[in-house]
């Protein structure tokens, strides 16, 4: 969604155009829908999921033009209202705001021509082009085609340097798939090591992979990171602190939205675990006692945003009120340096 502000800083000329289309989708309780399959449907603008998770019920989504910029894309009361619509068109038991345990929303970077053409008409393909000597991106296409845009991008930019063989991106396994089967056969065993149930071991190799060796060393080294996050959905306090260690989360918004996604996967969206999860992080992260509370004030100021936002009837309405949350000062910190707000991103599928 940023290609054209990176193309912009080499000048040049290309000749497609980002044309940004917003996706929003919900989440519910998994007893909320008595149905062991999912749903999978068009509708006239997009189409409809209804996709069984172990946190709930993920629905979306919708296919709307964005044009706040692509730092912040907010869902808005009319996204959610069309998501719950279209699921219960097809649902005995209709779902209400009520069930909406989190919403979130992302941007497809799709291409196509500056004349307000339908986003919903756009091709979802990726473009690959070279606006300047020595730069090429890659603009368009979606998460569910990323192997095939990655090769096609490394094949285009290696395709005169001698000696380059072509992408090998199809052929590398997943993070976490090299060793699966192995440590997958070995659960129990692995479950008495760490001291969890058998279905904690279960969720931990299905997240981690054969990565899970990773957290049984952190576990190992201290035996009460086995102990579940307070108000965390089962998420251990090990998941925590390896997401520091090993996978790179700076904020809590980091962890919570983005780690755990207890952001989109409980009601509060996270803010009963935002305490707990920031002690968590103050070690491996060196953060101070007014860092770590620094952190736990942006978060709960990001939910309120983000409710601010679900609450209002359109885009340019949802934008401002999440903005004004954001800018707030809080109380007593006048001082206080704002940290940005966190990228939400599309359905990982």
């Amino acid at each position: 969604a940023w290609t054209d502000a990176v193309r912009a800083t080499a000048g040049g000329s290309h000749a497609t155009h980002i044309r940004p289309s917003k996706g929003i989708h919900v989440m519910v309780a998994r007893d909320r829908i008595p149905m062991a399959t999912g749903v999978l449907a068009r509708t006239e603008k997009s189409v409809l999921f209804i996709i069984p998770t172990a946190a709930g019920w993920l629905i979306g989504d919708t296919d709307t033009p964005w044009a706040h910029g692509p730092d912040e894309p907010v869902a808005n009361s009319a996204d959610v209202d069309y998501v719950l619509a279209k699921a219960n068109a097809l649902l005995a038991e209709p779902l209400t705001r009520a069930d909406v345990r989190g919403v979130f929303a992302g941007l497809r970077p799709l291409v196509g021509p500056a004349d307000g053409t339908d986003t919903t008409r756009l091709s979802r393909r990726h473009v690959i082009e070279t606006p300047v000597p020595g730069l090429t991106t890659i603009a368009g296409g979606k998460y569910t085609t990323y192997r095939v845009m990655a090769a096609d991008l490394i094949d285009a930019v290696t395709r005169d340097i001698a000696g380059v063989p072509r992408s090998s991106t199809a052929r590398v396994p997943i993070l976490g798939a090299d060793g699966f089967a192995g440590v997958w056969q070995g659960q129990a065993a692995l479950a008495a090591q760490a001291g969890v149930e058998p279905a904690t071991m279960a969720r931990l190799l299905r997240r981690y992979g054969d990565g899970v060796s990773e957290l049984l060393a952190l576990i190992g080294e201290r035996p009460e990171l086995a102990e579940p996050l307070k108000d965390g959905d089962g998420h251990l306090a090990a998941e925590i602190v390896h997401a520091c260690t090993h996978e790179g989360a700076l904020h809590l918004a980091d962890v919570l939205e983005r780690r755990t996604r207890l952001a989109i996967t409980r009601a509060d969206r996270g803010e009963g675990a935002a305490a707990a999860a920031a002690a968590l992080m103050a070690e491996p992260l060196g953060w101070s006692r007014e860092r770590t509370d620094r952190e736990i004030d942006d978060w709960r100021r990001r939910v309120a945003a983000m409710r601010a936002g679900e609450a209002q009837p359109d885009d340019e309405r949802a934008v401002r009120a999440y903005r004004a949350v954001l800018a707030a000062e809080p109380a007593g910190r006048s001082d206080r340096t704002m940290t940005a707000a966190p990228r939400p991103v599309e359905d990982p599928r």
